[in-house]
């Protein structure tokens, strides 16, 4: 079962770099998307029906802003359209496909970057998103929690750990936030493999940073702990050029 999470900063603009394409060669089963920043009536779907793929979409009600979507070729059992809580809801950041074995989700974190607001917003979020999670897995135990967490775990997940001490994204709450919700009960996919630093899937667009290599690992798969004997591969794709970010993928095998 290959799960790739990807941010695709504009859906029709990474359509228009070949993300189709890159698509049907790389052949998820499950693609997780976010900030897709469009409606389905907004985009060809019929390219990603032609791969194969049952589409699910939870855009943000504000034009151009937001969004998630599933595309799957299994048509799940069940799927879940926001967390039931409105003003998350409204930004459209949670979507889920339940099927036999397992649950994926596909989730957007809110940035503070844009200021105090948004970043007290963040937090608000990530405390609620906690509880939200601590339920569901009671009834959905299976949880594959793919998407854009706008946070560095640790120091090897970023380029320059110093300079971005007090950066909305590294903040210490930030970080220590991520590590508790890790030890809740899930795995870092990617980190169960690969300890090696320099691995990010975003990068800013100023500076050349990403020639530079100068990014940021904010894009995970995060796995229930109990499905660890199912982990193959968990490798993040730098070369897929169609956004900021770039794919993550986890491979599982039920």
């Amino acid at each position: 079962m290959r799960i790739i999470t990807y941010n695709v900063n504009g859906i029709r603009a990474a359509m228009s770099k070949g993300l189709v394409d890159w698509i049907k060669v790389s052949g998820p089963d499950v693609l997780c998307l976010q900030e897709i920043k469009a409606t389905p009536d907004q985009v060809d779907v019929s390219e990603f029906e032609e791969l194969g793929y049952h589409l699910y979409w939870y855009p943000a009600q504000k034009k151009g802003y937001s969004g998630v979507a599933i595309f799957s070729k299994q048509k799940p059992i069940h799927v879940e359209y926001g967390c039931g809580i409105e003003h998350y809801d409204f930004e459209g950041r949670v979507i889920r496909a339940d099927f036999e074995h397992y649950s994926v989700m596909s989730v957007y974190h809110p940035s503070g970057s844009s200021g105090d607001d948004r970043q007290a917003f963040k937090m608000r979020w990530l405390d609620d998103f906690q509880g939200y999670i601590n339920q569901l897995k009671t009834l959905k135990p299976n949880l594959v929690l793919c998407g854009d967490y706008n946070i560095c775990h640790k120091p090897i997940d970023i380029h320059n750990p110093k300079s971005n001490a007090n950066t909305s994204g590294f903040l210490p709450e930030e970080r220590e936030w991520m590590e508790q919700f890790i030890q809740s009960g899930f795995t870092d996919s990617f980190r169960y493999f690969n300890q090696d630093p320099h691995h990010y899937s975003w990068w800013s667009y100023r500076a050349g940073a990403r020639g530079k290599n100068l990014g940021w690992r904010i894009d995970y798969n995060l796995v229930a702990n109990h499905l660890n004997d199912k982990l193959k591969r968990a490798v993040i794709l730098p070369d897929a050029m169609h956004s900021d970010h770039c794919p993550v993928l986890v491979e599982l095998e039920f």
